[in-house]
């Protein structure tokens, strides 16, 4: 799984995925640091990431679209933690979600947290 982590979280969080056999990359990396939210999704679509952010503007253009990918790793309530923190956040979570990611799925991650919604969002 390919994981891009999005512009509102530091490039030290993909180096540390990395250091323990994520493929991860930041989009600084691809020369999507000014990019939107669209242009990332579209490129995480071509080269199938997943995106991993804090801003919840990707879960919302999800449902708006009824789009079944990127799926979406969306870091809540973690703007305290340092990127480390959130990292490892991170590392201890992602396995136990690998398979609704593959399926297509957003999944909230936060301290004591964790939620999973498959795409695509229906709207309420």
């Amino acid at each position: 799984m390919k994981l891009l982590i999005d512009a509102n979280l530091s490039p030290r969080i993909a180096v540390r995925l990395a250091e323990v056999g994520h493929q991860a990359s930041h989009v600084m990396d691809h020369g999507l640091l000014a990019a939107s939210d669209e242009k990332i999704a579209a490129f995480a679509v071509a080269g199938q990431y997943v995106i991993i952010s804090a801003d919840s503007d990707f879960a919302t253009m999800l449902a708006l679209s009824g789009n079944t990918a990127p799926s979406l790793v969306l870091m809540r309530s973690t703007d305290k933690q340092t990127p480390m923190e959130q990292a490892e956040l991170l590392i201890a979570n992602l396995p136990s979600v690998v398979e609704d990611l593959h399926a297509g799925a957003v999944v909230s991650f936060a301290r004591g947290h964790l939620r999973v919604r498959r795409l695509p969002l229906r709207q309420r």
